[in-house]
């Protein structure tokens, strides 16, 4: 018996100790020097072309920089992942700087955001404007102006919460959004199709399941031939061009498949 509980004891350590071991290997998916795993579509422009310089490496930081643009006219902008991913967490540092470039629209002031179980780049439409995702909203308030941050947007998707399919477009958190250029950092959950979470501060602010495709999406029968199917099990993640000037320093995923 003495045997069976030492056994027990030794299993029980090692797994905690591989836990413990698993819990502090974060990978950053930027490596502070260029954009390597990362590959820009904007649309009306072909995916690898970097419209006007848009994506841009300086001192560590991945920049999103708009000062060769005139005017926005509506070319929106992502940045995505070469690799898809299905089971993690994610780590995000960011911060709003400068001035919106003309042209952007309202919504688009200190806007940002990261697009999970993204397409990649090259199945993006020409003029496709929104790669087809789960966008979880990184949004700055101004002045008088205050929002929430955290958000989740849907475009090409749907989700549950409460077991409900969320109405519209867009549903809100309750994680106040930052003012001012400070760096502001934020957490994901991703568990494939089943659940996520938003983290603000340690706390969970939003959480959804039940990720899949929208019958309502233009490229619906086209990725519902994929291996995901209507489910959303796995994909790329984005960052957007969205007409406010955005910096990066730290993007960082901590792999939760057990592999």
């Amino acid at each position: 018996m003495k045997q069976y509980l030492y056994a027990l004891l030794s299993v029980f350590v090692f797994v905690a100790c591989s836990n413990q071991n698993q819990s502090n290997e974060w990978v950053s998916l930027f490596n502070g020097e260029s954009l390597d795993g990362w590959t820009p579509k904007f649309s009306g422009f072909e995916s690898g072309d970097n419209y006007k310089n848009t994506f841009r490496v300086s001192n560590g930081i991945l920049d999103v920089n708009f000062d060769e643009w005139d005017k926005f006219e509506g070319k929106f902008g992502h940045l995505i992942t070469d690799v898809p991913f299905s089971h993690y967490k994610l780590r995000v540092e960011y911060r709003f700087v400068g001035e919106q470039v003309s042209g952007g629209p309202d919504w688009a002031f200190r806007n940002n955001g990261l697009m999970l179980h993204s397409q990649p780049a090259t199945a993006m439409g020409l003029n496709q404007d929104f790669p087809t995702s789960i966008e979880v909203q990184l949004l700055g308030s101004y002045e008088d102006f205050q929002r929430t941050n955290l958000n989740i947007c849907t475009p090409g998707t749907l989700v549950d919460i409460d077991g409900e399919t969320i109405p519209g477009h867009c549903f809100n958190s309750e994680s106040p959004a930052v003012s001012g250029d400070e760096w502001v950092i934020v957490e994901l959950e991703v568990y494939a199709d089943s659940l996520v979470r938003h983290i603000s501060n340690g706390e969970v602010v939003l959480e959804y399941t039940n990720l899949r495709l929208s019958p309502d999406s233009d490229d619906y029968e086209r990725l519902l031939s994929t291996e995901n199917g209507v489910k959303l099990g796995k994909g790329h993640i984005a960052i957007q061009a969205e007409s406010h000037p955005t910096q990066f320093r730290r993007i960082e995923l901590l792999d939760l498949s057990g592999k």
